[in-house]
């Protein structure tokens, strides 16, 4: 029997990348495309028979919802599942797609689970689940396997933080950097330096642990303390060629770095709340430099 096709469409490669590993975690026999937006899947589609798609909504030269509406005006997909996979889940665009013929609806945020379960909804109605699932039970790969999507989309997964110590900061907006605790503090292991513009000031950070929700940083006490939920930018430069992005997000946690009143370090919770492409692939590239290192696990 012919393998399952599906083909996962997304404008961010690393979106792409993560849903792709996710299916292949779990079916193991499972043919897996992808395409950089609509246009680029609608000519594959045009040429290939694919089983299911999965697609994003915003996308440039033509929108997943273009692509849907598209495909069920062609005999030959009008019974294709197509599940679209987005952050756009409010009521209005939900009904929205309903209308144009879509077979299922993931919201991001979302689990792999979550994922996974849409893709055995859509596939089951069509008469090609059983065929995977026995492939799959012969096949060793475990279903969830140190993979990255869950911390894109819920969170839960580990953050990861290299045991190398941090490169100097250059000091984004003039300022002047701050020295890094010693050995035994959050330097050690740290993933960098950084610049926090918070309403009071700037404070110079170090990059503690990272995740694509959000950092954990370490910065010099100071007569103003950082205050929980306070908005806040993370300019963050890393690599040789000194790229920086300017992060949004708020203060979820300030906490003692070191266990007495009179810490000079503080710990600091910055959750992010972009929904940039670009940002979040800037962030999980410098999460896959250190895939390899020890992972800090938030809360833990």
């Amino acid at each position: 029997m012919s393998k399952v096709s599906v083909l996962v469409v997304d404008d961010a490669s690393f979106i792409r990348d993560l849903v792709k590993k996710c299916l292949r975690n779990y079916f193991p026999g499972m043919r897996i495309e992808d395409a950089i937006n609509g246009r680029k899947a609608q000519a594959m589609l045009a040429k290939e028979d694919f089983d299911l798609v999965l697609c994003d909504w915003e996308m440039p030269e033509m929108s997943g919802l273009e692509l849907l509406t598209w495909c069920r005006e062609q005999d030959s997909l009008k019974a294709m599942p197509f599940v679209m996979v987005t952050s756009r889940g409010d009521k209005e665009n939900v009904v929205q797609a309903i209308q144009a013929g879509v077979s299922g609806y993931v919201s991001k945020p979302f689990t792999n689970e979550q994922l996974i379960t849409k893709v055995k909804q859509a596939l089951h109605k069509v008469g090609k689940l059983d065929a995977l699932i026995n492939v799959a039970a012969t096949k060793t790969v475990p279903a969830f396997a140190n993979d990255s999507l869950a911390a894109l989309t819920a969170g839960n997964a580990p953050v990861v933080a290299p045991t190398a110590a941090p490169a100097p900061s250059k000091g984004l907006l003039n300022s002047p950097p701050v020295k890094a605790p010693a050995a035994s503090s959050a330097a050690a292991g740290g993933r960098g330096q950084g610049q926090l513009r918070l309403p009071n000031g700037i404070q110079q950070c170090v990059i503690k642990a990272l995740s694509l929700k959000e950092a954990l940083l370490v910065v010099k006490r100071s007569e103003t303390l950082p205050q929980i939920l306070d908005s806040a930018v993370l300019d963050l430069e890393q690599g040789d060629n000194a790229e920086v992005a300017r992060l949004n997000g708020y203060l979820h946690a300030v906490v003692a770095h070191e266990p007495k009143p009179d810490s000079d370090w503080l710990q600091l919770t910055f959750r992010f709340v972009d929904q940039d492409a670009q940002k979040l692939d800037y962030i999980s590239r410098l999460i896959a430099r250190g895939t390899a290192q020890k992972h800090y696990i938030p809360g833990a």
